[in-house]
């Protein structure tokens, strides 16, 4: 005897019971503010922005339509490679580091029987504190006269003279790396550990009944097993990476000689500061196109690296 499916159906037709009619019209109107809210502040700007990457707009009068000009403008522009030179170091060295130290920390945490939960909340306090607060604190603390990281240098022998660690090519990039590093690392460590609580203590066990060192059992047993949370944490973070901006602009503003500038933030100036709206939109869909594309050569490499559940011997 079959039971009365009771799910109501939002796609009616004739043969629709009167009740899944009424409950499919109130799901619908529950639904509309959230449907509204999507196609107002998302899918209407978006068809809207890659049309205006065809046309040229100074945000006063209408567009004009110019075709592929400002795409073709754009790969012309020796400060846009320049700037997606300097993007792609700041992301992969963001992104190496929040894996491998976020690894580290997990694994160390992981160790640990006493206090976990305490240091686990310490480390993800930056993630959830506005980058506004953060970055007024690490300004002070770059400061190159009364910041805290040269007088703390400057009294461990280190350096002799102050640093201009937001003034100077050589330093910028790498210090607005160590505080996108510092903010994120507490999210992917709470993956990586959350990964490492569900692998079984029985195969831990067996490695230590068979005389495996740590290095040994996490090498061969931790990090296999923790592939798909590495390859979830991969994706999110180079993303993230990717669509940096807020470090950049409350920071250093892509100076100084634009060696902190990375894509989003020179995307943004284009829009609001050079009114190259056309420019802009097309230097948005690059970025899309770029990000797609590496998120598909990701999803397409998972299968040799990423270990499943079902792949598993056993």
């Amino acid at each position: 005897m079959s039971r009365r499916n009771n799910t109501p159906k939002l796609v009616l037709s004739k043969h629709t019971p009167p009740y899944q009619r009424q409950e499919a019209r109130w799901g619908w109107l529950l639904v509309l503010p959230c449907l509204a809210g999507l196609m107002l502040f998302t899918y209407i700007p978006t068809l809207m922005s890659f049309g205006l990457s065809f046309s040229y707009w100074n945000l006063l009068g209408s567009p004009h339509w110019v075709g592929v000009a400002n795409y073709e403008r754009l790969l012309r522009d020796p400060n846009f490679w320049a700037v997606l030179k300097t993007t792609a170091v700041f992301v992969l060295s963001v992104t190496g580091l929040e894996i491998v130290l976020g690894l580290l920390l997990a694994a160390l945490l992981n160790r640990i029987r006493y206090g976990k939960l305490g240091l686990r909340a310490v480390y993800f306090l930056p993630f959830v504190t506005p980058m506004i607060s953060v970055a007024l604190v690490w300004g002070w603390l770059y400061d190159p006269q009364a910041g805290l990281l040269n007088v703390l240098l400057k009294t461990l022998g280190v350096l002799h003279q102050p640093v201009a660690w937001l003034y100077d090519t050589k330093t910028a990039l790498a210090s607005v790396v160590a505080l996108e590093v510092w903010k994120t690392i507490g999210y992917n460590m709470v993956l990586f550990l959350a990964g490492m609580q569900a692998i079984p203590p029985q195969l831990y066990e067996a490695a230590e009944l068979d005389g495996s060192s740590a290095w040994q059992t996490f090498w061969r047993v931790t990090l296999p097993l923790l592939t798909p949370t590495l390859f979830f944490v991969l994706m999110i973070t180079l993303i993230h990476a990717i669509q940096s901006f807020d470090a950049v602009y409350l920071l250093t503003q892509g100076g100084p000689e634009q060696s902190t500038a990375v894509l989003v933030y020179w995307l943004y100036k284009n829009a609001f500061q050079f009114y190259r709206v056309g420019e802009a939109s097309a230097l948005a869909y690059l970025l899309f196109v770029m990000v797609l594309l590496l998120t598909l050569l990701q999803w397409r490499l998972r299968k040799r690296w990423v270990l499943y559940e079902s792949d598993a011997p056993g």
